[in-house]
This record gives C-alpha cells, sequence and structure tokens, in this order.
C-alpha cells in the first residue's frame, strides 16, 4: 500500500481508522468529492484486519431484524449495492437458511414470513432434506432465504488496490491521540507513529472512523453524543461436518445462534446471543477498549456454543473446533431493545469539519455516504499542498 514516505503538514481530509468505513470513506472523498490530499491513519500494520475482519461476514439482506423494520428495510437497500460493488469478495454459492425456534423466540414463523413480505425478501419453505437436519421439537419453521458472505482477505486486497491507484496516503502503525481547533480554523491531529516528520498534521476534516475507540480521542473533542456499549465477544471458527459445508444457518429471534461461512478461512464462524458476549460495559473516555480486550482472559466457550447448536441441530455434535477470535464488538445503546443497527453519524459544532461515524453492518456504509453526499465539503483549492503526498 502506498505511504506517506514524505509526509506534509496539511491534508484535505485525514481518516482515522483503516477498517472498511474509513477506507470506504477514503476512497468515497477521492473519486467523487475530488479530493487528492488525504491521508488514511491506522495503527494496526494492515487495513482491515480487526472488526472489519472479526465478524460473521455476513451481507445483510433484512432478515435478521424482524423487531427492526428501518434496519431490514436499509440492508434490503443496501445489499445490492454491496455485493456489486465489492463482487470480487462475495461468496454467493451456499445455501441460507433462516429457522425459527418454537421456544423463546420473539417472532413465529408466520410472524417472519410476513415480516419477509413486508421488506420485499425472498422465502421460501426450505426442502425436506434441510428440514431434517433439525429437531422439530424444538424448531417451528425452516427457511430458504438470499443472504451471502464476504471474504474479509479478498476485501481488503481490493480496497488496498484502490487506495493505491487514488494515491491515497496511509499511515500504519500510527494512532492519533488528540484533534485540537487551530489558530487557522482548521483541525490539528496530534499523531503517534514510526513516520518521521508525522507527528503533527493540519486538516481541513477529519473524519473520526476507530469504531471501539471512537471516544478516545483527547484535545478539543467531547466525544459522540449518542451512548454507546462495548461488548469482548468471542466468534469461534469450525469445521462443521459434510452435510454443513455449503450452509448457512441462523435460528431465530432470541438466545440462539448462528452458523456461517467464513471465506477467509475456509471454514464457518459460529455465534451465539448467549456465549458470544463474554462481558460489556457502557462507554467511558478513561476506559479503553482495546486495553480491556489485551488483558481479558480469553477463555473459549465454544464448547458450549456447539453444545447448544446440537441441541437444535443433532448432526452438529460432530463438527471440529478450530480457533476462537476475541475482539471488541459495538453498538449503540439505544439498539438494545430492538437489535436496530442503525449508523452513528455525528459533526461537532466547537469542530467544525470532525465527523463521527460508526456502522453496526458492513453494508451501513451506504446509508454513511448519503450522508456525505448532502455535506457541502469540498478540497482545498491550494494546489502547492499537495506536492509531499506519495
Amino acid at each position: 500500500m502506498p505511504r506517506t514516505d514524505s509526509p506534509v503538514s496539511k491534508y484535505d481530509a485525514v481518516i482515522i481508522g483503516g477498517g472498511f468505513y474509513g477506507c470506504a470513506i477514503a476512497l468515497y472523498l477521492s473519486k467523487e468529492r475530488g479530493f487528492n490530499n488525504i491521508l488514511l491513519v491506522e495503527k494496526e500494520g494492515r487495513v482491515l484486519s480487526r472488526a472489519s475482519y472479526t465478524n460473521q461476514a455476513r451481507v445483510h439482506n433484512g432478515y435478521h431484524y424482524p423487531r427492526s423494520f428501518t434496519t431490514a428495510f436499509r440492508s434490503r437497500i443496501n445489499m445490492p449495492k454491496f455485493t456489486e460493488q465489492w463482487d470480487v469478495a462475495i461468496k454467493k454459492d451456499f445455501l441460507k437458511v433462516y429457522a425459527i425456534a418454537r421456544h423463546n423466540s420473539k417472532v413465529t414463523a408466520k410472524q417472519f414470513l410476513r415480516f419477509c413480505r413486508e421488506i420485499g425478501a425472498d422465502i421460501q419453505t426450505a426442502p425436506p432434506d434441510i428440514t431434517a437436519l433439525f429437531d422439530p421439537k424444538l424448531i417451528e419453521g425452516v427457511f430458504l432465504v438470499e443472504e451471502y458472505a464476504f471474504n474479509a482477505v479478498e476485501l481488503a486486497k481490493s480496497i488496498e488496490s484502490q487506495i493505491n491507484s487514488e494515491s491515497i496516503g496511509v499511515a500504519l502503525g500510527t494512532t492519533v491521540s488528540s484533534v485540537n481547533k487551530d489558530a487557522s480554523g482548521d483541525l490539528c491531529l496530534t499523531l503517534c507513529g514510526p513516520m518521521p516528520g508525522l507527528e503533527m498534521v493540519h486538516s481541513k476534516y477529519v473524519f473520526n472512523c476507530t469504531y471501539s475507540g471512537l471516544n478516545q480521542l483527547a484535545g478539543d473533542f467531547e466525544g459522540t453524543q449518542t451512548a454507546l456499549k462495548h461488548e469482548v465477544t468471542e466468534m469461534s471458527l469450525v469445521k462443521p461436518p459434510e452435510v454443513f459445508s455449503e450452509l448457512g444457518i441462523t435460528v431465530m429471534d432470541g438466545p440462539f445462534f448462528s452458523l456461517m461461512p467464513f471465506p477467509a478461512r475456509g471454514l464457518h464462524s459460529l455465534s451465539h446471543v448467549r456465549y458470544t458476549p463474554h462481558f460489556s460495559w457502557v462507554d467511558q473516555v478513561a476506559r479503553d477498549p482495546y486495553e480491556e480486550l489485551n488483558s481479558y482472559h480469553k477463555e473459549s466457550r465454544a464448547d458450549r456454543m456447539i453444545r447448544d447448536v446440537s441441541r437444535y441441530i443433532p448432526s452438529f455434535s460432530d463438527a471440529e473446533y478450530k480457533e476462537s477470535i476475541f475482539e471488541i464488538k459495538t453498538v449503540l445503546m439505544k439498539s438494545e431493545e430492538d437489535d436496530s443497527r442503525p449508523i452513528l453519524y455525528e459533526k461537532q459544532a466547537s469542530l467544525p469539519g470532525l465527523f463521527s461515524v460508526l456502522g453496526g453492518k458492513i453494508d451501513n456504509i451506504y446509508d454513511v455516504i448519503e450522508k456525505l453526499d448532502s455535506e457541502n465539503i469540498s478540497p482545498c483549492t491550494d494546489k502547492s499542498i499537495h506536492s509531499g503526498l506519495l
């Protein structure tokens, strides 16, 4: 990837966070808004290597959100955009199954069918060989739906290639500790990383896309107005029995589970509503989520996940556990009741030009782009400041 080998002191835009959202915003500014002096700052050694990698790799099509019509409907709109734009990273060659539990589900099979029809999502009753995998005493209905997975490694490769083509500057292994307003009205960022001369930069716009670290910036940044919740989560990677090799299965809608192809590893991810979250807390400025993750004693609950899945799908008991990936998951507090996944998109009046962005699903990026389309933002017209960006 390109790096700022000869960094300049002023940029049109600095994006903090090289996950999918940060990278997509950098590409949008370059391709759609004419910005040609952009710096992308990522604390890891590669883009898309944290939360953008450690997730179910699901491309949502609305089915997952029967208690939030808006989230489901937005997924229906965004999924075709995502699969078309990032087609090289999309896995479609598997059957996606949604099953509705008889007990403790917040929706019945009839309600789920009606919901799918209301959002215009394809659904059909699963054939007998698929239905036979489930215990009928515990599962009320089994359906085939249209839902895909993405390969996070291929997605990162595609993004890196495009960033290189657009000559967007990238500072890897680098963090931003503070954002302040300078005397000229621009934003001043203090950086810490291996790049000499990149200790302090100025920018017209700053996009805070640090996900769980959203409120860890010091200086004049006041934090987000929207309350956040963090969870230390465990995603188990398993090799399922052969009959499940080309299946993705989600049991709804309560304390249940999802089994999804994980193309980046050629395995399946297994997550469970009860066992995947290990502990949680309300966001606090002085409590760094990533430090919490690093200090946490990571003891897998995969055995409990597999055991519970096997109650509903008896033949899954032969699944082979490979490893677990632990990560921080951050959600909006207001999403706790209805399981919705709205974006966080905030501006701070005292720091004009600073945007804080967080999305609960990868396809939510198009909701962010819609917001940015309406913003009156433009690059600096002084071309002389561009000469140092490689």
